[in-house]
């Protein structure tokens, strides 16, 4: 159990670099703490409620695609780089927004895209690393994404937007594509993630600014 324990996180390496890739993930976990824990601020939690929505926000989708591709313990439990980071982004939320009640909804929404766009395309990079075809590569950069966002609204008691916005899950799922075709195509990493990033912030704002959406059934 060991050796393929071992074996399984050797190949889920990711081919950027350890650091880059520590980097990236560590800018989206920050990314979304901030944006968990200011929309929980927002919502009249106390510190602690605050604290404990952006932490577990910020770390949810990291954990989840790690448990997923066997690489244990999650990253986020190996080092307390992830931790620390979400605990002081949520700080940070919690002492620039506590008590403002007007706090304008579109920086949360953009935090919100850019955190979704990173998780989205770390996620695939590193289903790829391991070896994954590119349906897992996408599922898995989907779920990487949204994972958060969904405990998020859970605990603040509104629908998901991943059920609820048509271009959430859907900017994440494309993110998470293109860099596995590119990925798979070119085997240049940093471009591959560069445009998988770009496509799923530009739908996920497109969707915020414009109001894009799929069809619905009337």
């Amino acid at each position: 159990m060991t050796d393929v324990a071992s074996a399984t996180r050797g190949s889920s390496r990711p081919s950027i670099g350890a650091r880059a890739f520590d980097a990236l993930d560590i800018a989206a976990t920050a990314l979304f703490g901030l944006e968990g824990a200011a929309a929980a601020a927002h919502a009249g939690f106390d510190l602690l409620g605050v604290v404990a929505v952006g932490l577990i926000v910020a770390l949810a989708g990291g954990v989840l695609r790690d448990v997923l591709l066997g690489d244990l313990p999650p990253a986020a439990l190996r080092t307390p780089s992830r931790i620390i980071a979400g605990l002081a982004a949520a700080l940070v939320a919690f002492v620039f927004i506590e008590g403002v009640d007007a706090f304008p909804v579109f920086p949360l929404q953009i935090m919100d895209a850019i955190g979704l766009a990173l998780f989205a395309v770390t996620g695939a990079q590193k289903a790829s690393a391991s070896g994954a075809n590119l349906w897992v590569v996408t599922i898995l950069g989907t779920l990487a994404a949204t994972g958060g966002g969904v405990i998020r609204d859970v605990l603040l008691a509104r629908t998901p937007y991943v059920l609820s916005e048509s271009i959430y899950g859907t900017a994440a799922a494309a993110g998470a594509v293109v860099t596995g075709i590119l990925l798979a195509a070119t085997g240049r990493p940093r471009l591959a993630l560069g445009v998988g990033f770009a496509v799923a912030l530009a739908l996920r704002l497109g969707a915020v600014i414009w109001g894009w959406s799929l069809p619905r059934i009337a």
